[in-house]
């Protein structure tokens, strides 16, 4: 009987489930989209609850589509959207809405803490301290939902990201991976354990965090009315780690890029703990006891803009109109777009700079800010890459996410850059990787050098800008930037 490995991939906007085969062919996917909440300005939530119902959804029909058995499937993978905060009960009833990675709402308190304790927590944890992390999250939740800092004394609360909520009610387990909890700035990335110190600092019981495992081994088996079988959880890491696997970037120096709501660039350093001023220090994996470590440079909002070009000023209809826009311009004209709806990431982190459009005129139209849209992806990236190469050497960029889909940007990416761009065949990098692992774990696959051979270049796009209007184009970029930064210390004031 063949065998198969279903991957969850639990994305910000939708749930999907992909089933491979051993060749990394796709054979079924089920995605289904859920609701994204804004109480307020600059804060975002999700339903656990609607998470999990999509996410089972996709499962079933991934399932269907492929047209295997439930007792076919070697194992499940589970990838997720990182940082995003979750409480729940001992019976798997969530406690309040998760709060999302892209949440604003403690940005005052990450600055308070910073100004005592930044150092602390970048030594410790190799974040630098922002809102983004789950730690605040955590803190303002036991803060301000009635009640349920008690209850967390008593025992009675779970925390943990989205992998760890589907692994729980998967399995019953409460365990997470070396990845997601690197992301929660309370783990001692050197230790590799929670740390008291940061426990104190943000106020949270030790007894709401989950155990944490290797990224390949089995957790968990999924309970049988479930799906039908008793299938081992055994892979797990958060989506960006989980790309740079599937993208078999295993040796140290290979950088991979993905385009999706946000932009994430990651850079394998293996052994080494390198730290940057204005990069991410995180755990990539754990296979086999040890770990392995990568820079990353997160870039908040890219595929969030195209987004609010069709949704928000619905100046195109689909995303890839963008790519046709953008294509019958010679240039940009001027025209720059800074997408810093929620601040800006690596290498700037400024948690006060907001959306910015500069340079328009009388003549400006859609396929200018089409243009700049697309523009500003392959600047983001430029941006993080040159902090990364004051550390490690680049030769190329691996990419992958939906955005690659675009020739125009990932020519653009490659000009202004200088680097090659390389597209896989498989662009499901991100469920691939949590495929990779959980196989890993159940023998489906032998070794890394069996998946290494599996991955395949699909076009390679090659610089073609001279270097006086590279420079010049990202002279225009940086000057944009600097006008965006700060935005909104000026209008509150």
């Amino acid at each position: 009987m063949d065998r198969y490995i279903l991957s969850l991939d639990e994305g910000t906007t939708s749930a999907r489930a992909i089933i491979f085969d051993r060749n990394s062919e796709v054979l079924g996917v089920g995605q289904y989209e859920f609701p994204q909440y804004y109480p307020k300005p600059g804060w975002v939530e999700h339903n656990p609850g609607k998470i999990w119902d999509a996410q089972l959804r996709a499962i079933k029909t991934a399932i269907e589509r492929a047209n295997v058995e439930p007792g076919q499937i070697a194992a499940i993978g589970i990838t997720n959207q990182r940082e995003t905060t979750m409480i729940w009960d001992k019976r798997g009833k969530p406690l309040h809405n998760a709060i999302v990675w892209q949440c604003r709402r403690t940005a005052e308190m990450i600055e308070e803490i910073k100004l005592e304790y930044g150092d602390v927590i970048k030594e410790k944890t190799g974040l630098i301290p922002d809102a983004y992390f789950s730690a605040s999250k955590l803190k303002w939740l036991l803060d301000n939902v009635p009640g349920l800092r008690e209850k967390a004394e008593k025992g009675e609360v779970l925390f943990g990201t989205v992998d760890t909520f589907l692994i729980y009610l998967l399995t019953g387990e409460h365990v997470t991976d070396y990845s997601n909890a690197s992301r929660t700035m309370l783990f001692n990335i050197k230790k590799l354990e929670w740390d008291d110190e940061l426990l104190e600092i943000f106020g949270i019981p030790e007894g709401v965090l989950p155990e944490v495992r290797g990224s390949s081994e089995i957790y968990g088996y999924t309970k049988k009315d479930l799906l039908g079988a008793e299938i081992p959880v055994s892979g797990d890491a958060g989506d960006q780690q989980a790309a740079l696997f599937g993208q078999a970037a295993f040796e140290t120096g290979m950088v991979k890029t993905t385009y999706g709501t946000g932009n994430f660039i990651l850079a394998n350093t293996g052994k080494m703990l390198l730290y940057s001023d204005n990069l991410l220090t995180t755990i990539a994996w754990g296979l086999k006891g040890k770990v392995s470590y990568a820079l990353e440079g997160s870039i908040f909002i890219t595929g969030a803009a195209v987004q609010w070009l069709r949704d928000g000023i619905k100046v195109i209809k689909r995303a890839p109109d963008t790519e046709e826009l953008a294509a019958s311009l010679e240039s940009n004209e001027g025209v720059y777009f800074v997408p810093a709806f929620v601040g800006l990431g690596a290498p700037y982190w400024d948690q006060f700079a907001r959306g910015l459009i500069i340079g328009i005129t009388r003549g400006t139209g859609r396929e200018h800010l089409a243009r700049a849209t697309l523009e500003a992806i392959a600047y983001l990236t430029r941006d993080v890459v040159e902090e990364m190469e004051r550390l490690v050497s680049i030769k190329e960029l691996r990419v992958d996410g939906g955005a690659t889909a675009n020739d125009f940007l990932m020519g653009f990416q490659a000009d202004i850059l200088n680097r090659r761009v390389v597209r896989p065949v498989v662009k499901e990098t991100t469920a691939l990787g949590a495929a990779y692992l959980a196989g890993l774990a159940v023998d489906y696959w032998e070794s890394l050098s069996e998946i290494k051979n599996l991955w395949r270049a699909e076009r390679v796009f090659e610089p073609k800008m001279d270097k006086e209007t590279r420079d010049r184009l990202y002279h225009g970029w940086k000057e944009a930037v600097n006008r965006a930064m700060g935005w909104a210390k000026v209008v509150n004031t």
